[in-house]
């Protein structure tokens, strides 16, 4: 059996046998990195473009800086909406101090804030860290 995953980079389809799920894989068409099964998706601004705002499946994007405390308590929470929500929803994360121009696009004036996306049109936001249980029922009302 195998599953078929989505390239960030360049929006391929790319069958992974389910036996290798578990070893990094690359895109056969660019070469990129492929998310792991379940997995955050870490956007660049370029990937931003390519990934949200084409998704068939609502996207969750959690904006967030390396020296922000509040986000690394909520960096567990989105690690398991990210294997919860596998095949239903896109769960990516966005580093503001590196990648301004998309923050800059929304408007984030702190972090963390989450923004959710459906058809390419955000839909909802949250700001600051908030309980697992809250942004489950956001997903749920997307999914």
């Amino acid at each position: 059996m195998s599953d078929l995953v989505r390239c960030p980079g360049c929006g391929a389809k790319n069958r992974i046998a389910a036996e290798k799920q578990h070893l990094v894989a690359k895109c056969g068409k660019c070469g990129s990195k492929l998310p792991a099964q379940g997995g955050v998706i870490e956007l660049d601004d370029s990937g931003f473009q390519r990934v949200v705002m084409t998704s068939s499946l609502p996207v969750l994007v959690d904006f967030y800086s390396p020296t922000c405390g509040p986000c690394h308590a909520l960096a567990p929470v989105i690690d398991q909406l990210a294997r919860q929500y596998a095949g239903r929803a896109l769960i990516c994360k966005l580093d503001t101090s590196r990648h301004q121009m998309s923050a800059a696009k929304f408007k984030i004036r702190g972090v963390p804030t989450l923004l959710f996306f459906k058809g390419g049109k955000q839909v909802d936001q949250v700001v600051g860290a908030v309980p697992a249980h809250e942004l489950e029922q956001r997903l749920d009302r997307l999914c």
